[in-house]
Order: C-alpha cells, then structure tokens, then sequence
C-alpha cells in the first residue's frame, strides 16, 4: 500500500546479513536538486543502504534537446563546426557536471564557481579571460583534501571494466572512483580552455562531445547509465548521489536526437 502523496510503505525482507529489515522501495528523480533531469533510478533501500537499483524510463512526454552535444550532431551531418566552438562547449557542459557534483558533495561556493565559469564560456568569454579563472578553480578542488577524503573509494570502475561497458570520454579515462573522475573533468576543461581559438573544422570522430565518442545510434550517455545499477548496491544513499554526479549522464542523449532539435 502507498502511504499519502504516493510514497510506498516500507516492508520487511533480509538485508546482505541476514538480518530481517524494511525495505523501502523509492525512485531517485526524475526531479531532484543537482541530479540529471529526466533520469529515474528505481532503489529498494534497507536503512539508508541501496539492496536493489534499476534505471527507470525517461519521463512521458519530455522534449529532448541534446544541448550539449549539438555541434557533433550537426557535424556528423556535414554542417560547418570549428573545434573552438566544440570545445567551449564541451568545457561547460563539463564545468556544469562539475557544479552538480560539488553541491551534492556540500561545497556550495565552489559549485557557484563552476557554474559561473560555465555561463561565460557560454556567453562566448575568451580564453584570456577564462583560462586564469580555470586554473584557479582546478588547483583549488583538484587539491582539496577534504573533498578528495569525502568521496575516496565511492563508484570505483577500472577502465577496463568502463570500455567493456562501452563507455568511452573522461569516465573510461579516469579508472577509478569519484575523485578519479572529477580531477578527469579539472584536466579536460583547461585543455578545452586553451584550445578555444581553434578554427579547424571539428571531425566528430577525432573528437569527444562531452560523455564521450558521439553515436547517435548509443550516445555516450547510454553506456553511462548502464554503469549506475551495478554501482549504486551496496551504497549508502548519500554516496549514490556522488556516484551519479561523477557520472553524469545526460538524459537528453537518452531519445535519438534529431539534427532539426540541435539546430533548435
């Protein structure tokens, strides 16, 4: 039965030691502060411990737009992309996972400065503008002990394991836990930072959109969220937040995009 407002009851059943405890069954999303929109994860909890994780269905009705892929969609396509402007926009999409994650991990100033670095080089900021801002942010979240201490050890996935799954971009790259892939994301965005002048044409295949090798038929996204269910049992709620976070799927890649939507 489902108590007011929708929320189940809890009902009992065995825990990992056999210990008889209520389970709770809740879905994470599809809205949440600082968690993919669109995206639902399905948990049976014991406590605040994930026994059971599954992806849900992408909200009924939801227009996709892949924002943040859209010069490698119109690049596949044949249309006209410079790797400048790919890379800006690569490098805020991934300044904007980084501010999902900081906030989830409690550091709110931090998250405003990732946000604030996002939104210029959206608003077209040149390099020489953003580049020392970068750097200071990346030394200042890349070395904090506090952070790195917070979520050490959470979401660990060797590469291997990531490339197996078919993820491909700074997930598969880092191999490792949390820490691993956000100091991933830190090295990324200044060296997009640094190549925002570039005038060369953008080749889709030389180049990752932001989650990785694009593919309209499985978008990286896909292989991302196909990695949260084996990652999150066995997490404390908390620490499942940061798995998702240092993930960061995005849901919008999650429909076949059309180029009529990127061009949107």
């Amino acid at each position: 039965m489902e108590m007011p407002g929708g929320v189940p009851m809890a009902e009992p059943g065995e825990d990992r030691d056999g210990l008889t405890l209520d389970r709770l069954h809740l879905p994470l999303g599809p809205v949440l502060a600082d968690w993919p929109a669109g995206l639902v994860v399905r948990v049976v909890l014991q406590g605040d411990v994930i026994q059971q994780a599954d992806l849900g269905e992408l909200s009924a009705g939801r227009v996709t737009d892949p924002f943040w892929a859209r010069p490698w969609i119109l690049a596949s396509a044949g249309e006209p992309v410079a790797v400048g402007e790919a890379v800006r926009r690569r490098a805020a999409a991934r300044l904007d996972s980084l501010g999902r994650l900081l906030s989830v991990a409690g550091w709110p100033a931090e998250a405003v400065t990732a946000r604030r670095l996002r939104d210029d080089l959206l608003e077209e900021a040149p390099s020489s503008v953003l580049l020392s801002r970068a750097e200071r942010f990346a030394r200042r979240v890349g070395r904090s002990r506090t952070l790195y201490w917070l979520t050490r050890g959470i979401g660990s996935v060797s590469t291997a394991d990531a490339r197996a799954a078919g993820v491909s971009g700074p997930a598969a790259r880092a191999g490792g836990d949390v820490p691993a892939r956000y100091r991933q994301w830190l090295t990324e965005v200044l060296d997009d930072v640094r190549a925002l002048d570039s005038t060369a044409p953008l080749d889709p295949e030389a180049w990752e959109s932001p989650r990785g090798r694009w593919d309209a038929e499985r978008p990286p996204s896909a292989a991302l969220a196909g990695l949260l269910p084996g990652l999150l049992v066995g997490a404390e709620l908390g620490a499942a937040r940061l798995v998702v976070a240092s993930l960061d799927p995005d849901p919008d890649e999650l429909s076949a995009p059309s180029l009529e939507a990127a061009r949107g």
